[in-house]
């Protein structure tokens, strides 16, 4: 059975940094894709960031040049480091992991006012 626990958000002023982390139990990590997905009140889960199992990212153009995803493999970690934040960031952030099924996170809420 997959787990990711996410953790690492909060609250942050615009222009403001976090860094989040997804922890995933199993010995599915070295070898899964993984990505972080957001979905803001009213609007549906969207795309933010992917990593396959040998580190090749890709990223929606709202993330380019602002968040860089990475993954630690010793700790089956997954991260999203995001600098810039605007307001329209705000939202509850998802790890998501892919090995023969979708698995998620619980979420972690990120928002971004002043």
């Amino acid at each position: 059975q997959v787990q990711l626990v996410e953790s690492g958000g909060g609250l942050v002023q615009p222009g403001g940094s976090l860094k989040l982390s997804c922890a995933a139990s199993g010995s599915t990590f070295s070898i899964s894709p993984m990505a972080w997905y957001r979905q803001a009140p009213g609007k549906q889960r969207e795309l933010v960031a992917f990593i396959t199992s040998t580190g090749n990212t890709r990223y929606a153009d709202s993330a380019k040049g602002r968040f860089t995803i990475s993954r630690e493999y010793a700790k089956n970690t997954v991260y999203l480091h995001m600098t810039s934040l605007k307001p329209e960031d705000t939202a509850n952030y998802y790890c998501y992991l892919n090995y023969g099924a979708a698995y998620w996170g619980q979420g972690t809420q990120v928002t971004v006012s002043s």
